[in-house]
């Protein structure tokens, strides 16, 4: 073990995260409860949801992109909102519209579906870019403008989109600016044999999955979910792993392979994922490690491909590993 870490050791316990690993493993049991597997992306989908960030999940239709962000919502003792994008879909159909109160002879604003704590996008590619741009502010600043007045969002508020990587009629390329608004990109695959056999089980025993839903309980509220974010925001982070997160995003400026590099706000959301994560895992401290492992959802929507690269069939995550290796790693 290095002394780096050893040192690093010395901050243990020196935050109280008995609250926090309860309230994870809570969800985390009832998640478990209708999900079957997937467990690295759902401990990623929680880590972001203690950073504070939105998610985008990208996988081909019924992987349960759909039903992991339903069931999470349930877990949670907040509101719920979904919308399901289409390519005639409208602004005002996301944030909402002034109507026409003839009673008063006033116009009302009245709130759109994106007015929730979690927010489910599904299928956030099928709409154009004037609609993905409704969702521009709403995702930065947590507040929506609309005739001029700013309505402001309740905390917390979470964005989880989803997207089909295969299906193209239909659909449209996400602005850049949408994507780095989100905190992670996760790639969801096939289940394994043995836990789509569970999967096969779970629907004999229970034939309706909204049987199982319908049956996942609120484990935390928001009061709860506030105390154990700012949990999160005292995990000690060394000052090499300040140095360490900004060459890593820097090189992706200057890299021969990139068209496109990741912005200041990536260096951002890898620091508050890796405290996330540190905190999720029992640490009050993160490693190098935990920097290497999220660079990859943090990323690879943040990077564009040269155009040479991509016909070559490189991705994102090929970059990305070629530059973690180059990078020295702090000891």
């Amino acid at each position: 073990m290095s002394q780096k870490i050893q040192k690093n050791m010395e901050f243990t316990n020196r935050i109280e995260l008995t609250e926090l690993q309860t309230a994870v493993t809570s969800i985390k049991e009832e998640i478990g409860k209708v999900v079957v597997g997937q467990q690295a992306t759902v401990e990623y989908i929680l880590t972001a949801l203690l950073a504070d960030g939105h998610i985008l999940l990208e996988g081909v239709p019924g992987v349960a992109k759909t039903l992991m962000a339903k069931v999470l919502a349930k877990t949670i003792d907040v509101s719920f909102g979904r919308i399901q994008f289409t390519p005639d879909l409208m602004p005002a159909d996301v944030l909402g519209t002034s109507l026409y109160n003839s009673k008063n002879t006033e116009f009302e604003f009245k709130q759109g579906p994106v007015f929730a704590n979690i927010v489910l996008v599904d299928e956030i590619n099928r709409a154009p870019a004037k609609t993905q741009s409704a969702l521009f502010e709403v995702m930065e600043e947590r507040q929506v403008t609309v005739d001029g007045t700013t309505y402001p969002m309740s905390e917390p508020f979470l964005i989880l989109a989803t997207q089909n990587p295969v299906e193209h009629e239909g659909t449209y390329r996400l602005p850049e600016a949408q994507l780095d608004r989100f905190l992670f990109k996760l790639n969801i695959g096939y289940p394994s044999d043995i836990e789509e056999i569970e999967i096969l089980k779970g629907h004999h025993v229970r034939n309706r999955q909204v049987e199982a839903i319908n049956a996942i309980r609120a484990v935390v509220d928001a009061e709860r979910l506030a105390a154990i974010r700012n949990i999160v925001t005292q995990v000690h982070v060394g000052d090499n792993l300040f140095d360490y997160i900004v060459k890593i995003v820097a090189t992706t400026r200057s890299h021969p392979s990139l068209f496109l590099g990741a912005s200041p706000r990536a260096s951002v959301a890898l620091l508050n994922s890796c405290k996330a994560l540190a905190a999720l895992r029992g640490r009050d401290f993160i490693t190098p490690d935990d920097v290497q492992e999220l660079a990859y959802p943090v990323l690879r929507h943040r990077i564009m491909l040269t155009p040479e690269r991509e016909m070559e069939g490189a991705t994102a995550d090929e970059v990305i590993k070629l530059i973690l290796e180059k990078t020295e790693v702090p000891r």
